[in-house]
């Protein structure tokens, strides 16, 4: 366990390795991706304990549409069997589901699956679980700037009046503390067009774990690693 002066209040984490470990195991990459639902559920479980308020996992980025059809449709089907599955655990624990990214490219079914759950967690009060779902940064950055270049075109805005705070208001994550922590597993050491303009002043760890292998004890491990940063925000 942390010290529990310096547990983070938001914990984001890229979910790296589950091909390579279905590689390492012998085994088809959607095995992988079932392997890593157990990860994430574990993970949860892990930030419960520990007191970390919000949870960020990089779930679907958009650049995972150009992953071969036949896994991305079985990532969907994982993805809506584990959302019907897990609801009822996540009520009971507490824990609120939201969801930042597009909704648009996916199918009904899946944008069904993604409200439901949404609205069934919406009084969880000791964990706020964020999903990356169809999440691209760099696309929630140039969304926020065309609203905002909307609003000072029809001069409800002046340019002048832009502020970081404005920006940060306008993205999917508004509402949302940035994060104090972030994870990337596998090893890579990359933040893969995740949470760019929220990261700026996050402590990174990039432990050599594959996901599917990243549970309860490797969760813990890293809240133990947060604890001995010293964050000071660009200060002596």
């Amino acid at each position: 366990m942390g010290n529990g002066d310096k547990i983070p209040t938001h914990v984001a984490i890229i979910m790296d390795g589950n091909g390579r470990w279905a590689q390492q195991q012998g085994k088809e990459r959607y095995e992988g991706h079932i392997e890593g639902v157990a990860s994430v559920r574990a993970c949860i479980k892990a930030a419960l304990r520990n007191g970390v308020r919000y949870l960020t996992l990089y779930t679907f980025s958009t650049e995972n549409w150009g992953r071969p059809q036949e896994e991305v449709d079985a990532l969907m089907q994982l993805f809506c069997q584990s959302v019907t599955n897990e609801t009822p655990e996540l009520i009971k624990e507490g824990v609120r589901v939201r969801f930042i990214g597009r909704r648009d490219r996916f199918s009904e079914v899946v944008r069904e699956r993604l409200q439901h759950i949404e609205e069934s967690t919406k009084e969880g009060d000791k964990l706020t679980l964020v999903l990356a779902f169809d999440y691209s940064a760099r696309e929630e950055l140039v969304s926020a700037t065309q609203r905002l270049a909307k609003r000072v075109a029809s001069g409800e805005l002046r340019s002048e009046d832009i502020s970081e705070q404005l920006i940060s208001a306008n993205l999917y994550t508004a509402d949302i503390p940035d994060p104090d922590f972030i994870v990337r597993t596998s090893g890579e050491c990359r933040l893969s067009n995740f949470l760019l303009w929220q990261a700026s002043y996050a402590e990174m760890y990039f432990p050599q774990t594959l996901w599917p292998d990243f549970r309860e004890e490797a969760f813990d491990k890293a809240i133990e690693e947060y604890a001995l940063r010293n964050r000071r925000y660009g200060l002596l």
